[in-house]
């Protein structure tokens, strides 16, 4: 085979996994349940969010929070602060897309 698989989970509670981490990307997938969020931190690489389920809202670096449905992809550049949650009452699932990979971006 040329191809490779790779699995994710299908949850509806709190799920966080590495689906992919290779020198070309990194890939994460994301589940919360509503009120959940995840730690305050910094993009380590340029982050393409797919928002798959619910709704996500951010607030990156010092602006008010925005939310994104279901169906967009927010573009999150390299080093910017990120708080993440779920407020509202649907599960939100989204997908990650590190490029280049973290391990690429360390010396940046």
């Amino acid at each position: 085979m040329v191809e490779n698989t790779y699995n994710f989970t299908l949850s509806n509670s709190k799920t966080i996994e590495r689906i992919i981490e290779d020198d070309n990307v990194g890939i994460n997938h994301i589940v919360l349940s509503k009120d959940d969020a995840l730690p305050e931190h910094y993009s380590n690489s340029n982050v393409y969010m797919i928002v798959a389920r619910g709704t996500v809202t951010l607030q990156l670096n010092e602006q008010e929070p925005h939310s994104y449905p279901s169906g967009n992809i927010v573009t999150i550049p390299f080093k910017t602060k990120m708080n993440v949650k779920n407020i509202g009452d649907e599960t939100l699932e989204f997908f990650i897309v590190k490029a280049p990979s973290p391990k690429v971006m360390i010396n940046q």
